[in-house]
């Protein structure tokens, strides 16, 4: 008797130590990106006209966390409308964050780019932080990110390649400049990807498996479809990342629109690190036709991983979820 009580006391203490979320955990945040630093999670969101950073040790509690606005547009010049996408990576001893950005007078696809700022406090919420101009990709685009692989850095992005976006990657000399020839690993070429309107391929997010794999998930079709959905490529340890035939695409979304659940046109993710799991941070309506605006919101769910290292992504759904 007494060690059955004992299990059960057990058992209650770990329920109540179990950390929870309620999706979504703001009412409002497009293209949403998390990172884990010493405890802290650091997110940032599409703001439009500028570049703001929210800190907490519980996303549950994310709405508590004030915004902390680290950079505005200049009220003219080539990145002085549409900041979309922001990135905070940690390289080195610096803080990176990238964003895409247009010019107020000309704002158009042809006029979109990543650019880069740099913070060399330890506290990304301190500090100066260094404009480090635009990125030097070969076309106009979007939705920068980065990482390491081989021992290299790379950048990848959604560049405009006719009527389609594509994703490209590239070799970087530093974490704001590109070397050598762009390689397109992916072009809109499956029907779930041209809903709405348009062709399009965007919001590349990298995740590195426990084999050593190499995935990257990106968007498919236009944010203003409910068909908008995430897809994946994956690339076996080892492989070349610039090479496109290293990479293999899932024939379907990986996460796509849940009526069910509550979840229309979830797209434009992050994946971070935390508690030595993985999970995916993304952005979805709550009801259909809602289209690309505010009220698009932030989501957090658990990624887990399959015996052969291919990610397996979670339903979609709002309401309570475990929390990093």
């Amino acid at each position: 008797m007494h060690a059955i009580l004992a299990l059960a006391a057990a058992t209650l203490v770990a329920a109540s130590d179990a950390r929870t979320l309620t999706n979504p955990i703001l009412p409002s945040g497009a293209d949403p990106w998390i990172v884990e630093a010493d405890g802290i999670f650091y997110f940032m969101a599409t703001r439009g006209d500028r570049l703001a950073i929210r800190a907490t040790r519980d996303l549950a509690r994310l709405a508590d966390a004030p915004e902390h606005v680290v950079w505005r547009a200049p009220a003219s010049g080539p990145n002085s409308a549409s900041i979309w996408a922001p990135e905070l990576h940690r390289i080195g001893r610096s803080w990176f964050l990238y964003y895409t950005a247009s010019d107020k007078a000309a704002d158009d696809d042809a006029h979109r780019g990543i650019w880069v700022l740099e913070n060399r406090s330890a506290d990304p919420l301190k500090g100066k932080w260094i404009d480090r101009g635009r990125i030097n990709t070969a076309r106009p685009g979007i939705d920068g990110t980065t990482l390491t692989a081989g021992g290299r850095r790379y950048f990848a992005y959604s560049p405009y390649v006719g009527p389609d976006s594509v994703i490209a990657i590239v070799r970087m000399t530093d974490p704001w400049k590109l070397a050598g020839e762009e390689a397109i690993i992916a072009r809109p070429d499956r029907a779930w990807e041209r809903q709405g309107g348009r062709q399009i391929l965007e919001g590349p997010a990298f995740l590195r498996g426990p084999d050593g794999g190499l995935h990257l998930a990106y968007s498919g079709s236009a944010c203003w479809s409910d068909d908008y959905a995430l897809g994946l490529l994956s690339a076996a340890p080892g492989s070349d990342p610039m090479r496109p035939a290293s990479w293999q695409k899932a024939r379907t979304p990986v996460l796509a629109k849940s009526p069910s659940t509550n979840i229309w046109a979830p797209g434009h993710n992050g994946f971070f690190t935390a508690g030595g799991r993985s999970w995916i941070v993304y952005h979805a309506n709550n009801r259909a036709g809602l289209g690309c605006g505010k009220d698009r919101a932030p989501h957090v769910q658990q990624v887990t991983w399959a015996r052969d290292g291919q990610p397996i992504f979670p339903r979609p759904a709002a309401g309570p979820a475990p929390a990093p």
